[in-house]
């Protein structure tokens, strides 16, 4: 089958506590998201948010429904924002055309009934991460390149998280129901990301894995502030992050992820810090 799909449900922070290291990669690392020739969706009951993967390669790849949705087509009552992690590639929408680069961005409006992927070099394809959200409203298509994003600089080499947020997918940029998406990059010699790390008890998120070189690996913190927890990741793997869950990382070299965030606001800056001296 060219689409497959997974369902993940909602776990509490007090079963979590509980689980052994492979308990807790089976319940929120999603090791297996580019698939070649495949699309392959994650369907998570915190907020309905839908994470997925596509990778056309010999082949258009078109984006089906999934049988969670109930819908005759995927878009029909969502919103969709994807981030291109691969070589070039193509986004069909109701047959406009969107040519994708390395790290474009494109948003498609609920109502959309036909979205089709593809690669430019079946050899060198390009991966397209996608993210989904409920939406109660239709709003329109809008391409937004690397270069088009609004750019914050944080942190600072002396403390090993010098990083660029990429907003690419948020207000101001692109029109939305509740779904935001962007990428943060780290500079050479930084590997701690999201630090001081927060909570949206209001919001959940998925993180995106990519730029890891071979045979480096980030180590993914998640947990209450007070519980924390730990998850190995590799390139090109995503994992959930619950509401009452930090979420931040720190790598063996710098890396890129790829955020996207969805629930009950618009508020990039809806957050509970916690403070780095106060982590369990």
């Amino acid at each position: 089958m060219a689409t497959t799909f997974e369902t993940r449900y909602a776990s509490s922070p007090q079963a979590v506590k509980k689980y052994d290291t492979q308990e807790l990669r089976d319940e929120f690392l999603i090791p297996d998201l580019m698939i070649a020739g495949e699309i392959k969706w994650v369907y998570t009951h915190y907020d309905r948010y839908i994470a997925g993967g596509a990778t056309p390669t010999t082949s258009d790849l078109v984006l089906e429904t999934i049988d969670p949705l109930k819908s005759d087509f995927f878009l029909e009552r969502r919103e969709l924002g994807i981030i291109n992690a691969g070589a070039e590639g193509t986004i069909l929408v109701d047959g406009t055309a969107y040519k994708m680069g390395h790290k474009d961005a494109l948003y498609i409006g609920s109502g959309t009934k036909e979205v089709v992927f593809k690669s430019s070099d079946k050899n060198s394809p390009a991966k397209f991460y996608m993210n989904s959200a409920p939406a109660h409203k239709s709003y329109p298509t809008k391409h937004v390149t690397k270069s088009e994003a609004n750019k914050i600089e944080l942190g600072s080499l002396e403390t090993a998280n010098h990083r660029t947020v990429n907003q690419m997918i948020i207000g101001g940029i692109v029109n939305t129901c509740q779904l935001q998406m962007g990428m943060t990059e780290l500079k050479t010699g930084s590997v701690w990301n999201t630090m001081p790390a927060h909570v949206h008890d209001r919001r959940m998120e998925i993180y995106y894995y990519l730029d890891i070189p071979q045979e480096q690996a980030v180590c993914h913190f998640m947990g209450q502030p007070q519980e924390t927890r730990h998850i190995w990741m590799n390139n090109d793997q995503a994992v959930i992050s619950p509401p009452w869950s930090i979420h931040s990382g720190s790598g063996t070299s710098n890396y890129t992820f790829i955020w996207g965030m969805s629930g009950e606001n618009l508020d990039y800056n809806d957050m509970d810090v916690a403070k780095i001296t106060d982590l369990r």
